[in-house]
Parts: C-alpha cells; structure tokens; sequence
C-alpha cells in the first residue's frame, strides 16, 4: 500500500484544527506535512486548504475542509487498490 500525503501550509486557517493527530490516528497510510508555503499565494489567509496528493482541497470552514480532506483520502485510498 503506498503513502498519501497531506500538505498544511503553516499560514492556513486549517491550524486551527490538529490536522495531523486526527488525520495520521484515523489513516495510518497518511503523512501530514507542514510546510512554510504551498506557494498558493494568498489561499491560506482566505480558506482552510491542504493539499492531498498534489490536489488542492479547500472549504469555508476548517471543520468542513477536514472533511473534505478525508474524503479526498478515502477517494485515494480507493484508487490504491
């Protein structure tokens, strides 16, 4: 099984959330990485947004964009078999 990866930008309003406990207990195929900037431009002061294998997920509210998150993984998950 491989590895999917979930990019935080350390500027997202999704830190207000901890991302990588919920995701990496939840998904042990998962690696949550913080990065300084996603080179997103301004996204991160605007919405909650991460990147799940290289695609952008992003929501109105960091609750709804871990969901979104979580369904972009399972949607992995699915093409990882």
């Amino acid at each position: 099984m491989g590895i999917i990866l979930v990019e935080i930008c350390e500027g997202s309003l999704i830190n207000a959330i901890d991302v990588e406990a919920e995701l990496e207990s939840q998904y042990p195929e998962v690696a949550v990485i913080s990065n300084e900037c996603l080179m997103s431009c301004g996204l991160c002061t605007y919405s909650p947004f991460a990147i799940v294998n290289g695609k952008r997920v992003f929501a109105e509210t960091p609750g709804a964009c871990l969901e979104k998150i979580k369904a972009a993984i399972e949607a992995e998950l699915k093409n990882l078999l």
